[in-house]
């Protein structure tokens, strides 16, 4: 009977073994299949134009990092925002769709600019796929670091409710306007960053302002830094695991306020006169200095994401990747002329001409993105959710507008599925519609006045700079566009963005 007790005893022990060496062998599976997906940062500007770096032929701003990374990596020569401008721009960014069916489609403003006011923007529906709650099913950790503007705490648009385990930095657009802000939002909780309020907007008398008096836009923590910080953090914490870090900066958007040792590398260089304020956004003594001294600020803080990266042995598994929301802005102390911010390319900010939407988009993934290379592919920010969802074998989300261009970043082109056109719908600055088909560039302006405004036609190859209408030489082309826009509308949630239902009915009644 012992010797019985004994062999049962040994057999429940190796039973017990067996079942231990399994678990941790699926465990060790799990960890190295999940190890061998990349961690995704992506990086997003704030109003930059698409020549303000120095990789796209920036003069005067110093940009070494992000020219280190587009020389270890590929740069983009024809890739657009989806809208050109904030709010909407990072909701299709998020979700994937373009400006016919976002759920976001403007800066649909909420509340004021004092704390007390502070609302943010229209809240997107707990209804839509954000990249980040695409990626939590394959078991990323997903974090934001930045500028949100889709929603508040309270809302359903809060990041924490569309899929970022962690989130640091603005909620509403308006409190971005000040770079020195009285706090942040750290996971729906109010982070004070212990300084007084400041009023960017107030405006300082020409004739008798004093250093003092541009003082006053200063303060002790630049928000910009703990952003980094957060960033950062986030890293270090989940290096072990696959991660997804969203980082919209603030930079270069107005107001134009930098840490003083980065303003001071550039004074004396620009032919500058001090800014009071007439148009909007913090007084500077020394616009086009601090200006330029935003984007260098931004491009060091790229710099050290990238030594993190190195430092933690994670640089051949992880793809980086640079953008920005829109072109360069046309007040608050900003000359886009000055800088050629937009690289001789039409229209600025709120344009859907050129300059207001082609963007600069760097991505670098060492041993994978082929060092210095260069691609002309026709791309837009929509393609974001298409092109994790390949990278990671998710299927796309329903209901989604983009193409996947991992195959060009792969240097697959052969594999690259090619896209029709590009539709841009935009109901801002009197309503805008652009369609990118192959070289062509259709553009309609104006349309919340007259629907019936015809399309101006551009060819991109011998006129870059939309300069030359030839669309009454190409009547068969714009009747293709019509019908794109026909069918690419769907009539959106709010009444101020409606206007192109408008345009289908006059373009019928032709």
């Amino acid at each position: 009977m012992q010797k019985i007790n004994f062999i049962y005893k040994i057999a429940f022990l190796v039973l017990i073994s067996i079942c231990f060496f399994s678990c941790v062998t699926s465990d060790q599976n799990k960890s190295k299949t999940n190890k061998q997906l990349p961690n995704i940062i992506y990086i997003y500007a704030d109003d930059m134009g698409y020549g303000e770096l120095g990789c796209y032929g920036q003069q005067k701003i110093k940009t070494p990092n992000l020219d280190k990374m587009a020389a270890e990596g590929m740069k983009f020569t024809q890739h657009y925002t989806s809208t050109p401008v904030c709010a909407p721009a990072r909701c299709m960014l998020m979700t994937g769709k373009h400006g016919g069916h976002s759920y976001i489609r403007g800066n649909f403003e909420l509340g004021g600019f004092p704390d007390s006011a502070e609302r943010g923007q229209l809240a997107l529906s707990a209804n839509e796929i954000t990249v980040a709650e695409l990626l939590k099913q394959k078991g990323y950790a997903t974090a934001l670091t930045g500028k949100w503007g889709l929603g508040m705490n309270n809302t359903e648009g809060s990041p924490n409710k569309q899929g970022f385990d962690y989130y640091y930095g603005y909620l509403d657009q308006k409190q971005a306007h000040n770079y020195y802000p009285t706090h942040l939002w750290e996971n729906d909780k109010w982070d004070s960053l212990h300084q007084p309020f400041i009023n960017v907007h107030k405006k300082l008398d020409s004739t008798n302002a004093t250093d003092s008096d541009f003082e006053y836009f200063k303060g002790k923590t630049y928000a910009p830094d703990k952003l980094t910080e957060k960033g950062l953090a986030f890293i270090n914490k989940n290096k072990d695991k696959p991660f997804f870090l969203y980082m919209p900066y603030t930079i270069p958007h107005v107001s134009l306020q930098a840490p003083d040792e980065y303003v001071k590398k550039y004074i004396g260089l620009f032919d500058e006169r001090p800014y009071y304020g007439q148009q909007g956004y913090a007084s500077s003594k020394y616009p086009f200095s601090t200006y330029a001294a935003m984007i260098t600020y931004l491009d060091d803080q790229v710099g050290i994401i990238i030594s993190k990266i190195k430092e933690l042995g994670l640089d051949g598994n992880t793809i980086i990747m640079f953008s920005s929301d829109n072109g360069t802005t046309f007040n608050g102390g900003v000359v886009a002329s000055y800088f050629n911010s937009v690289a001789g390319l039409h229209g600025l900010k709120m344009d859907v001409y050129e300059g207001g939407i082609k963007e600069p988009f760097i991505a670098r993934w060492p041993g994978k993105i082929k060092a210095g290379t260069t691609s002309d592919l026709i791309s837009v920010q929509y393609d974001l959710m298409a092109t994790l969802a390949e990278l990671t074998g998710l299927p796309v989300p329903e209901g989604t507008d983009g193409i996947s261009y991992l195959p060009t970043l792969l240097g697959k082109p052969k594999k690259q599925q090619k896209r029709e056109y590009i539709y841009f719908e935009y109901p801002e600055k009197g309503g805008q519609l652009a369609i990118r088909m192959g070289d062509w560039k259709a553009v309609k302006v104006n349309l919340k006045k007259n629907p019936s405004a015809p399309w101006q036609l551009f060819n991109l190859i011998t006129d870059v700079n939309e300069t030359r209408d030839v669309g009454s030489q190409h009547p068969d082309l714009l009747t293709k566009f019509d019908a794109i826009v026909k069918k690419e509308h769907r009539e959106p949630v709010k009444d101020v963005w409606k206007f192109a239902a408008e345009v289908i009915k006059a373009t019928d009644r032709k």
